[in-house]
């Protein structure tokens, strides 16, 4: 439906431009109060703009902004339900002037819009004014009468509406990533369906925000759920991801794999259980797919993992690690089979809509290695989904529809992709495998590639991009009047000096190369001299690394955790 906004200086009138529609939502510019009124009381001399929602509000330091949709994309139906992408929004000023800020102010305003701009601009805000989005068909079949009457934002689950804390007085939009086709096969057509929502508790960056919280809220949590529709039939199969589950943490300090420090401070089994409890009551039965490396910085995760389901002796969690790495190096990507028969049994126990349980999956990101795994659980829960609905002839295999082949490998590759740039930065790495089912030089040549440049944005920008994810959920929130902000820290000395010292005495070395003295012995000295002085001073840089890399400033992880 078409929305208009009309805009004078002491309002914003919201008009829903539906037939027989005469309600206006009125936000105040002064008191920001917001009251329902009546087309005739908007004014004639109001700026009309065509909008397509409202996300909400944020207060930063010039005051209230009002944050809109001014494009959308419909991206396909649900059950008749039409499913829209938000692709650009509007940040308005309730204020209509600035001159009350100091220099100091307007800069910090600015950097805070920055942060918000930031967010808005990562691919992934879906919605829908029909449709509860924030639900797998598991939770919507089992539902009170009362539910069903709740409006969409006082039922909507709220772990997946990013913008809850901009909402307040209006309506929800859940982040999710989507992948909606009309597919044939065998001439027979059906929807298939992949959505996959992203938990904005302890939401975050990769190395900023690892582990759980005192809640039981994972890291990088994200529920994926793959439907079908066939002639008014219903299949769906729900998946999840997470970081390992106990307090722990992976700062950035410059080495391109920083070591993971397991936390010796604080009960791990309290955080573990609350998150498997809650795990319980959302899913049923839980598998834990455990896919992180058995040697090296990432084995004492495993270990400590396995034991804590151990002790927590609950029969409605199993546990199973495998070697990831291990078991498909050199190319072997045959072995996944290894783990899907291991996996079978219980697959086939916890079956699908209704599902009695679900596959917990991770890594150490929940990215790549999760992904790829996610994907072949899915294809085979999807290939006894289409020969039960009558689809799939019986004999036949999905492997051997190339056409419906490409979408499926495709939509799971776009989704690590969605996944992965939203924590990580940069696209997923082993795409390749999902889009085509084998390995290839150029995979392994982009892989490194985006591992490059996870490493930059890793230590360079990530403490940015954390701020931007805090200031939007509304984990730091903006004192007008705070005299000091946390966006001026001040800067050891060695922060600026040492990289000057570092590329000056880098420079001495390879002019020294370039330009030889009166004798080789002279040359030499000069070289060595200016080359132990910039290896000395890279040395001081990476054993300080912490102080040198870009560092959250609003919330402080290292305190939370």
């Amino acid at each position: 439906a078409k929305v208009e906004m009309h805009i004078t200086p002491e309002k914003f009138y919201v008009e829903a431009c539906d037939d027989g529609a005469d309600d206006v939502l009125a936000i105040d510019r002064v008191s920001t109060e917001v009251t329902l009124t009546v087309k005739k009381d908007v004014p004639p001399s109001a700026v009309t703009r065509p909008i397509y929602g409202i996300l909400g509000t944020i207060r930063l330091v010039a005051g209230t902004y009002l944050i809109v949709i001014t494009k959308k994309k419909k991206v396909g139906e649900i059950f008749s339900h039409a499913i829209w992408k938000a692709t650009d929004f509007d940040i308005l000023s309730y204020k209509k002037t600035m001159l009350h800020l100091t220099d100091i102010q307007l800069q910090d305003n600015k950097v805070f819009l920055s942060m918000i701009t930031h967010v808005l601009s990562v691919d992934g805000f879906y919605f829908s004014t029909t449709y509860d989005l924030t639900h797998t068909l598991q939770r919507l079949a089992n539902t009170s009468p009362e539910f069903q009457e709740m409006s969409l934002l006082e039922r909507a689950d709220p772990r997946f509406v990013w913008n809850g804390h901009l909402l307040r007085e209006f309506a929800a939009q859940p982040e999710v990533i989507i992948s909606m086709h009309s597919c044939s096969i065998n001439g027979k057509c059906f929807d298939w369906l992949l959505v996959s929502r992203r938990s904005c508790f302890r939401a975050g960056v990769r190395y900023y925000v690892r582990g759980i919280d005192s809640e039981g809220h994972a890291a990088n949590f994200v529920e994926t759920e793959q439907i079908v529709h066939y002639k008014g039939s219903k299949a769906s199969f729900v998946q999840t991801r997470g970081s390992i589950p106990f307090f722990w943490s992976q700062r950035p300090n410059l080495k391109y794999k920083p070591k993971p420090q397991i936390s010796k401070s604080v009960n791990h089994m309290d955080g573990f259980q609350r998150h498997f409890d809650s795990q319980i009551i959302s899913y049923g039965k839980q598998m834990i797919v455990n896919l992180v490396n058995q040697k090296g910085s990432e084995l004492p995760l495993e270990q400590t993992f396995a034991k804590m389901v151990n002790s927590m002796a609950n029969g409605m969690v199993r546990y199973i690690a495998f070697d990831f790495h291990k078991e498909c190096s050199r190319m072997r990507w045959d072995r996944l089979q290894i783990l899907l028969d291991q996996l079978a049994e219980q697959q086939d126990e916890f079956s699908y809509f209704l599902q009695e349980g679900t596959f917990r999956s991770n890594c150490m990101d929940c990215l790549d290695r999760t992904n790829v795994i996610q994907s072949l659980l899915a294809r085979r829960s999807l290939q006894a989904q289409l020969q039960r609905l009558g689809v799939l002839h019986v004999g036949q295999r999905i492997e051997e529809q190339a056409d419906f082949e490409k979408i499926y490998k495709n939509a799971w590759a776009d989704n690590a992709n969605a996944c992965a740039k939203q924590y990580a930065g940069t696209g997923a790495l082993k795409t390749d495998y999902t889009r085509t089912g084998k390995r290839t030089q150029w995979g392994l040549i982009m892989d490194g590639w985006n591992s490059l440049i996870r490493y930059y944005k890793n230590n360079f920008s990530d403490g940015f991009r954390q701020d931007a994810i805090d200031l939007f959920l509304g984990n730091y929130s903006v004192d007008e009047v705070e005299s000091a902000s946390p966006l001026h820290v001040k800067k050891d000395w060695k922060f600026l000096a040492l990289p000057i010292i570092m590329v000056v005495a880098f420079s001495m070395c390879i002019i020294c190369l370039l330009m030889a003295g009166d004798t080789w012995t002279e040359t030499l000295a000069y070289v060595l001299f200016w080359g132990t002085a910039s290896f000395g001073t890279f040395a001081i840089i990476l054993y300080n690394g912490k102080d040198f890399v870009d560092a959250p400033k609003l919330v402080q992880k290292e305190k939370m955790d």
